[in-house]
């Protein structure tokens, strides 16, 4: 559980964010960790011994839900397009209908992967593609339910899940924002739960064509919506973008070996992408920090090591006005900042003073006039407490 936790990262509570969805007490907003899906869809290849795999390979990873597709193909399909020849290389039947009966899961299948999911503490999910799919999910209680891009002007549809109570996860690929606007008002006054997805409805699509943009379009035009990002692109990079853009929820297509057979294998992550992916949105998350500028203690040293202070340039006698060419800035910087030479400039030294040795205000006739300035400024504070200026050999 603390693993979980720790995968979760910061829960923003309810109304600390104009933005929030909740699904299966996980808090999903601004200021939270990206939920991550791992769209298995049938990359599973109709085996339930795959599908627990997959399950476990996914919660290794780290990710937050396992996402399945649910279809009622007779009721999906004409009887034409149902029954049409589909025998090639990625075919599990001789016709369309053949082939999707093989990679469906029943109620049994369903029942046993809900429980592997609770005991790995990942929720599993289901895209629902037609109404007696979005029942069946509903009977089982599945957390929340996923609207595939090709019925996001499905208003029936999105009428009767909305009607479910259930959150939603709608992706927006194939669509104008025309089309996003309609299922928004379409949902939002039955469900107020809901989330959209940016999505490229290719697989895989071009760099050109993931235009994650969108995803700060999005946020302005639904400021009440979480956003996210459905990726059908090659690699991991993209989702770190989105997130850095706004995206909450990254969804990607997962498998145990994108060799396999089936048409999405190709462009899935395998288990070490996902892990790489999960552990670069997290990070991404603490790296974004809060906006606010501060120095850490960690770089004292390094600024120590590379900084600068003010030093004779050369042997000076008492009662020498000091000028520009009498004072160099060397490293280390642990003395007075370059940054007060300009009240040392004009100033008589009430000392002598030999080459490199580090000049103060003391060093002066009225060291009185020089007082801390802009020395305690520069050299910052940490919780409080004066901090040098800092060691690495490269700069920053």
């Amino acid at each position: 559980m603390e693993e979980k936790l720790r995968r979760n990262g910061d829960r923003a509570p309810i109304g600390a964010s104009e933005r929030v969805l909740e699904i299966d007490g996980r808090v999903i907003g601004d200021h939270t960790d990206c939920y991550v899906i791992a769209e298995i869809g049938h990359n599973h290849q109709g085996s339930l011994k795959q599908a627990i795999e997959l399950f476990k390979k996914a919660a290794e990873c780290g990710v937050d839900a396992v996402k399945l597709q649910k279809r009622d193909n007779r009721a999906l399909y004409t009887t034409e397009y149902y029954n049409r020849p589909y025998d090639h290389e990625n075919s599990f039947g001789t016709t369309y209908g053949e082939h999707r009966e093989v990679l469906e899961f029943g109620r049994d299948e369903y029942l046993e992967l809900q429980q592997v999911a609770r005991d790995l503490e990942i929720t599993m999910l289901a895209t629902a593609f037609d109404v007696p799919s979005a029942d069946f999910l509903a009977e089982l209680d599945v957390p929340a339910i996923k609207i595939a891009s090709a019925d996001l002007r499905n208003t029936p549809l999105l009428r009767h899940v909305a009607g479910l109570g259930k959150p939603m996860i709608i992706s927006t690929g194939a669509a104008r924002l025309e089309d996003v606007h309609l299922a928004h008002e379409v949902v939002a006054p039955i469900n107020s739960e809901f989330a959209f997805l940016q999505c490229t409805a290719v697989y895989p699509p071009t760099w050109e064509e993931l235009d994650l943009r969108v995803i700060d379009t999005y946020r302005r035009e639904f400021p009440d919506t979480v956003i996210g990002y459905s990726g059908h692109d090659s690699g991991i990079a993209m989702a770190t973008a989105a997130y850095v853009l706004g995206a909450r929820i990254v969804e990607k297509h997962f498998t145990l070996n994108r060799a396999l057979k089936g048409t999405d294998h190709a462009f899935s992550l395998e288990p070490h992408g996902l892990q790489s992916l999960v552990r670069d949105l997290r990070r991404t998350r603490v790296a974004l920090g809060d906006g606010s500028k501060r120095m850490y203690r960690s770089e004292t040293e390094p600024a120590k090591k590379m900084g600068k202070k003010l030093v004779a340039a050369r042997d000076l006698p008492a009662g020498h006005v000091l000028a520009e060419e009498d004072i160099a800035a060397k490293s280390p910087g642990d003395g007075l900042p370059p940054c007060e030479l300009d009240r040392l400039v004009g100033r008589r030294l009430g000392y002598p003073v030999t080459e490199e040795l580090p000049l103060t205000f003391d060093l002066l006739e009225d060291p009185a006039v020089g007082g801390p300035g802009r020395l305690a400024r520069a050299s910052g504070e940490v919780d409080g407490s004066p901090v040098a200026a800092a060691a690495g050999d490269d700069e920053s």
